[in-house]
């Protein structure tokens, strides 16, 4: 009989458990790195692919832009501004309801559209104003000074912060209708010219709400 044969009960039973213990860990072992290096290429999968999504995040608030782009946001943020001056002085002159409602709607969706047309130029590494001779649409006065189309003169606000009542009521409709015309007369020509998708769709809201609004204006014109 071999040794192993002659060994005690005991004894075998010992080196039979040993070995089970042996191959099971090995196999656990197995088990465990398959299991560490699936997940392993999971986590970096899921690394590669926030990092991906901060990338495509962060490139959608710019997009594509060109000159045009550029130009229709530079040009609307001091337009808005002054119809955000023109709009606060009807709480306390205007007459007419109608007047004021208009008034406080456009605050309401100009004021916001400025701080929206100051990040893009930020964004696009572009600054909020440009030199009067690079922007389209401007004519000089009298006096030589730039205006923008649809602008007020520094006369006509004298004017308008003047007027009271009805004859505020007038001033601000006739005014703001040709205020409107400007803007959409730029944002038409985003709408042609530029390449930012969601500038572009900023000119879209322009024409259609400033359109209707032009149309208000007139009506009430007529009424006042």
């Amino acid at each position: 009989m071999t040794a192993f044969m002659r060994a005690p009960r005991g004894s075998i039973h010992r080196r039979l458990a040993f070995v089970g213990a042996v191959t099971a860990g090995g196999l656990l072992l197995a088990g465990c790195g398959g299991d560490g290096d699936t997940k392993g290429a999971d986590h970096t999968g899921a690394k590669e692919s926030a990092t991906s999504g901060a990338t495509a995040s962060s490139t959608a608030g710019t997009g594509a832009f060109n000159a045009a782009d550029v130009t229709f946001a530079q040009m609307m943020i001091p337009h808005h501004q002054q119809a955000l001056e023109m709009a606060r002085l009807a709480d306390g002159q205007a007459s007419n309801a109608r007047i004021k409602s208009l008034a406080g709607r456009i605050e309401k969706a100009q004021d916001p559209e400025i701080v929206t047309l100051k990040s893009w130029l930020k964004g696009w590494g572009k600054p909020e104003k440009a030199p009067s001779s690079e922007m389209p649409g401007m004519h000089h006065d009298a006096g030589g000074k730039g205006t923008m189309e649809g602008m007020m003169s520094e006369e006509d606000m004298r004017k308008l912060k003047a007027a009271k009542g009805p004859a505020f009521d007038r001033a601000f409709a006739s005014m703001m209708i040709d205020h409107h015309k400007g803007a959409i007369a730029m944002a038409k020509d985003e709408k042609k010219n530029g390449r930012n998708a969601k500038a572009k769709k900023l000119a879209d809201d322009v024409v259609k709400n400033q359109s209707s609004e032009v149309a208000t204006l007139r009506t009430l014109l007529h009424r006042l």
